[in-house]
């Protein structure tokens, strides 16, 4: 289809009719078809309404109007409830030739003055069961209508009786529908065309005061026709109503089924609420409903009730994730989801992306990443992106940070600020030029996205304002502040919306106190000021607890001037603002509500408990709240953990650096996992204080490991099969199991194997049941395996019968868990691959290890020693007997005993490999890396640092394209099976060792001048030297809110522990990688990759080039060449699929 052009031609000549004629037509043709019905709620009993007494009800009301001398233009204001009264008052309204608007009964007082000032109403109409359940109006509303405004009709009460008699209220004693109940067959001779005002909607303004959008009847109607042919809705569609009545959406809810001659089905109030909502979906079947993201939560959030009647669901309003998705799709399997954007400015959603139902396409979601597209502009509907700095200029695919236009016929009149007309939102085309300019329209969103892809598919990224969305309402930040700054208490203020733990959006103000003010204020109340100097959190002094009587006060004022949604979850009161150089408020430097304004208060049993801790307890306890948001040290018991209060492996780092600075203890980070509890880590900081050393949990650790290969090697079979390689070629069909496929590495195991010819892959997701749950998976850190990989009798069944490979790449990768974390994950799922091999036709093996194996003192010596006598490096038939004890990492441990069940089963009559590479770095070729690497972050450490250490050990760093090539080849091709001698015997040898290593190898220092080579300004510098500089830049914590912290916080302990000494890797042989590379090329590639691979400046460069256009890293500012190229559609990649984490796709 191609990206959208704006000098082609738009339909903005197919005016159908308005939705009231459309109404009247459907009404003729199905009088006794339903048209509302609300169900029953726990006081009263189902009402069910037909198209004829819909229609009659609503010609009552247009009758009224029209006589009392509403008149086209003129603005009815309806005083709202959802109900069928709802639908009659805008039906009738429309029907009178009048504009629509709402009052919600739920806005405060002043909000409620503020739309009748902007609307300026000729009429007003109140439904009865909003004055039942809310009251009259308020006095100064009341006082406002009644002195301010020139009512030429009031409705009073607008009620329909169960048996479809309209009433009205009385007026000076009178009935108001008198005259005209007699006139409910036909509406009034009123005439509108398409540019007649329909509907007068309510967005955010850039003041205290909110703007009015006035919707015309030719954008109200022409949504529908493309909607019914679309999502294939007709008069037997039944419709929810869940929108609120004063966001726009209600209109939809409304409209959709009038047009289509289909039913609108009411909740109850009392069923809109966690579960009841579900059942409510099942008991009453509706086939189609309007949801904000927000009330898709409430929908599926803790519901067990499936509702598989529901066919289509229209998400708008707000950012809709994945995770939203897949919830809603577990309960309404056959329900395709629509993700539709719009602006109240367009009055209809005016682009749409489409999934698939769970039942017709289980894996529709995998087709994107953690949000969902805005999609495409729907029929003579363009979504533009333009260039900010120049907007004649459509952006490509994947050009970030543009603004978006929607050029339409559905943008409405104008936008009302008070008494003023203003258009400054609408923009002139400037592609096409005609004497009285294109009919259709341009409207400037204001957010900001970018094309997916050819097809014209967005993505949003945000907002160019400070405009943000709240549940689906959208607000803007300044007026929150401008009601603020109206409090004679507030001197200053800055209000943001921020994500708390859980991602979820929060409004915060930020407020300077008047403080004489404030004394007064307390003294009128008999109060007494609470002396506090404040908290320093960054460059700001938080006062957590002198002015929480404030709080109250400042929450009533916005609750009397703002809907509840614009009104502030958290309000911090700072000493004085942030300001940026140009004396701004800088906004990144206002913190996220920091614990000590909404931690947990301690319980006088908290109090009494705290009291018997020891001093050391008490210290830790402290920095544990110092770190966790919401955690009050006293609050803490000696059986809490770390992690399970909230810690984790980022906090880790920070807290072994305070506790080192702190309380003068250097833990260890395996220490600090393996005495997580406050008083075990307490006892070990003691331990230390008290000169004692910290090895004694990593010895505990090395026999661990050991101990458990001696019990697990009797967990494996007897006697293994094996199959023939022989009998592997590209002239037949071979099918491959690769576990860990969506990891970085596996992704590209996949990739080598699907360029053969005749190989088919079976990839392995582990942990989830079914494909879309496998999806889910790539969300969340891996966890491990159950028995048999987690997968059914079936499926286990079925490998068995069909895999001739199996290449086990799957692991938990982390640094500092323990072996006994690790295990399940990375042992026990090797003895399950294993298992595998005897189950069914024979097979090969492969599994893939890390140079971690040798990471002790042994084989580093025997390298040193070895390579000084010209004997060459660590062997690949070494049996690694060196390494059962002095493994310093669980990690490291966990491939060791894995490596040892998998040749002990080679001795049993397996055929395979262990293939240990080294560093697994990007892709040569396209640059495309795993930015969760250690010398990834090593790069962006330096960056950060400005400086790099001088290390002058080799780094066995290899492409990712290489090993890939490497795995693969010992796959399809292992060494033959021989027999080798021992002192115990002789024994035969069915797996082989293969060494992925670097040719040529760099050294650390020459790895890390390359950023100097390409222009980053990073001069070498000793390593004690540079390690002092991270400690400090890790101590000081990032000068801005939003700025990163250090690259290597998370790997900090290792790159402060000695570097140069952790770095050393020992030189290895590689005879076997040859050998296999070799037999790669004569027996299926015809490509011979035997004399190695290393990583060159140019590969780094692309790296670096990938890591800025992704922005992981900054640009190099300096002298230097510049960054090479990197392959077209690499970043869009990134952006649409999540490439470049460990758990990624590549």
């Amino acid at each position: 289809m191609g990206l959208p052009d704006p000098t082609s031609d738009l339909d903005w000549s197919g005016y159908i009719g308005s939705i009231h004629e459309i109404f009247h037509k459907n009404a003729l043709k199905t009088p006794d078809a339903p048209c509302v019905t609300e169900t029953a709620s726990s006081t009263t009993p189902e009402r069910r309404y037909n198209y004829k007494q819909i229609y009659e009800a609503s010609n009552i009301l247009a009758n009224q109007l029209h006589e009392a001398g509403i008149t086209n233009g003129d603005v009815v204001m309806i005083f709202a409830y959802r109900s069928v009264e709802l639908v009659i008052a805008f039906m009738g309204t429309l029907a009178a030739g009048a504009t629509v608007t709402v009052l919600d009964p739920a806005y405060p007082p002043a909000r409620q003055q503020i739309y009748l000032e902007v609307s300026q109403p000729k009429a007003l109409v109140t439904i009865g069961r909003a004055r039942d359940e809310n009251g009259d109006l308020a006095p100064r509303v009341q006082k406002y209508i009644d002195e301010e405004l020139s009512l030429k009709l009031r409705v009073p009460e607008l009620r329909m009786s169960d048996a479809g008699h309209l009433t009205g209220g009385e007026v000076d004693g009178k009935q108001v529908f008198t005259d005209t109940e007699s006139k409910a067959s036909t509406p009034p001779a009123v005439l509108v065309g398409p540019d007649s005002t329909s509907i007068l909607s309510f967005t955010s303004g850039t003041t205290s005061t909110p703007k009015g959008v006035l919707g015309r009847h030719y954008s109200l109607a022409k949504y529908f026709p493309w909607m019914a042919k679309t999502f294939n809705w007709t008069s037997d569609t039944k419709f929810a109503c869940l929108s609120g009545i004063s966001h726009d959406p209600i209109q939809r809810d409304i409209f959709s089924p009038i047009f289509m001659g289909g039913e609108l089905v009411i909740p109850a109030r009392e069923n809109i609420a966690h579960e009841r909502l579900a059942e409510w979906f099942r008991d009453h079947e509706p086939n189609a409903v309007h949801l904000t993201p927000a009330m898709g939560q409430i929908l599926v959030g803790g519901a067990k009730a499936e509702f598989p009647s529901l066919k289509w669901v229209l998400y708008v309003g707000d950012i809709l994730t994945k995770k939203d998705c897949a919830a809603l799709r577990k309960l309404a399997p056959n329900a395709e989801i629509c993700a539709a954007y719009g602006t109240t400015e367009t009055s209809r959603a005016v682009s749409y992306y489409h999934i698939k139902s769970q039942a017709e396409d289980p894996n529709a979601l995998d087709k994107f990443g953690d949000i969902v597209p805005a999609g495409k502009g729907i029929e003579n509907v363009q979504l533009l992106v333009v260039n900010r700095e120049n907007p004649t200029k459509i952006c490509g695919v994947g050009e970030k940070t543009k603004e978006k236009f929607l050029d339409n016929w559905f943008v409405d009149n104008q936008k009302w600020v008070e008494a003023d007309n203003k258009v400054a939102d609408h923009v002139s085309e400037p592609w096409r030029k005609y004497y009285k300019g294109p009919r259709d329209r341009i409207y400037r969103t204001g957010d900001l996205g970018y094309f997916l892809d050819d097809s014209g598919n967005c993505a949003i990224t945000g907002r160019a304002d400070d405009q943000v969305k709240v549940r689906g309402f959208r607000i803007e930040l300044n007026e929150i502040d401008s009601n603020l700054r109206g409090h004679h208490l507030v001197r200053e203020c800055k209000t943001l919306l921020r994500r708390d733990r859980n991602e979820e959006p929060t409004l915060v103000s930020y407020i300077i106190p008047e403080h004489q003010e404030w004394l007064k204020w307390l003294a009128e109340r008999s109060l007494e000021d609470t002396e506090e100097q404040g908290t320093e959190i960054g460059p700001v002094i938080v006062y957590s607890k002198r002015y929480r009587p404030m709080q109250t006060e400042i929450r009533d004022h916005l609750k009397s001037r703002l809907p509840v949604h614009a009104v502030p979850t958290y309000f911090i009161f700072l000493k004085k603002m942030p300001l940026n150089p140009n004396g701004k408020i800088d906004s990144p430097n206002l913190p996220f509500p920091d614990a000590a304004l909404i931690s947990e208060e301690a319980s006088e049993e908290d109090l009494k408990r705290w009291e018997t801790l020891t001093s050391t307890e008490k210290e830790v306890a402290e920095q544990w709240a110092t770190l966790i948001n919401g955690l009050n040290a006293k609050t803490l018991q000696p059986e809490s953990d770390f992690f399970e209060s909230g810690g984790h492996s980022l906090l880790a780092q920070q807290l072994l650096l305070n506790t080192r600075k702190n309380l003068g203890a250097n833990v260890s980070i395996s220490s600090l996992y393996s005495n997580s509890s406050l008083r075990a880590l307490s006892a070990q900081i003691d331990r230390l204080r008290e000169g004692k050393d910290d090895s004694a949990t990593t010895e505990d650790g090395e026999a661990a490991y050991a101990q458990s290969l001696d019990k697990l090697l009797g967990s494996l079979d007897a006697k293994y099969q094996t199959a023939d390689p022989a009998a592997l070629s590209p002239a037949g069909k071979t099918t491959v199991f690769v576990t860990g496929a969506t990891g970085f590495l596996g992704s590209y195991i996949v990739r080598s194997l699907l360029e053969r010819e005749n190989v088919h892959v079976i990839a392995h997701v582990r942990g989830t049941k079914g494909v879309p749950a496998a999806l889910e998976r790539l969300q969340r850190s891996l966890r491990g395996y159950s028995l048999r990989l987690g997968l059914d009798d079936d499926t286990w069944k079925m490998l068995g019968d069909a895999v001739d490979v199996v290449i086990h790449n799957g692991a938990l990768v982390h640094w500092v868990k323990q072996y006994k974390h690790l295990e399940r994950s990375n042992v026990l799922s090797t003895i399950d691959a294993l298992r595998l091999c005897n189950q069914g036709k024979p097979k090969l093996f492969s599994f893939i290890s890390s140079t971690s194996v040798l990471d002790t003192d042994h084989y580093i010596n025997l390298s040193h020693q070895q390579t000084s006598t010209g004997q060459g490096a660590v062997m690949e038939a070494d049996d690694m007997m060196g390494s059962r004890t002095g493994l310093g990492t669980g990690y490291g441990q966990s491939k060791w005993v894995s490596e040892q069940l998998v040749r002990e089963a080679g001795r049993r009559g397996l055929l395979g490999s262990v293939v240990r590479p080294g560093y697994i770095l990007g892709d040569a070729a396209t640059g495309v890396c795993n930015n969760d690497d250690f010398l990834i972050r090593m790069l962006k450490g330096c960056i950060q640092l400005s400086s790099r250490p001088h290390i002058i050990n080799t780094v066995n760093a290899v492409p990712v394209g290489h090993v890939s090539a490497v795995v693969v080849a010992a796959s399809l091709n292992p060494i033959p099976a021989e027999t080798a001698n021992s002192s115990s015997g002789s024994f035969d040898v069915g797996v082989h060792v293969i060494h992925v290593t670097a040719h040529p190898r760099l050294r650390m220092n020459e790895y890390l001048s390359i950023l100097s080579y390409y222009g980053y300004d990073v001069p070498e510098i000793d390593y004690d030297q540079w390690k002092a500089q991270l400690e400090t830049f890790v101590s000081a914590g990032p000068v801005q809110k939003d700025e990163e912290q250090s690259a290597l916080m998370p790997l900090f302990h290792m790159a402060t522990n000695n570097l140069p000494t952790t770095t050393r890797a020992p030189e290895l042989d590689d005879r076997n990688a040859v050998a296999v590379l070799k037999a790669d090329a004569d027996r299926w590639t015809g490509i011979d990759e035997s004399a190695g691979e290393g990583v060159s400046r140019e590969a780094v460069g692309r790296f670096l080039r990938y890591l800025a256009e992704t922005n992981f890293l900054a640009w190099p500012t300096g002298r230097g060449r510049e960054l090479p190229a990197i392959k077209a559609g690499v970043v869009e990649a990134h952006t649409k699929w999540g490439v470049g984490g460990r758990g990624g796709a590549a």
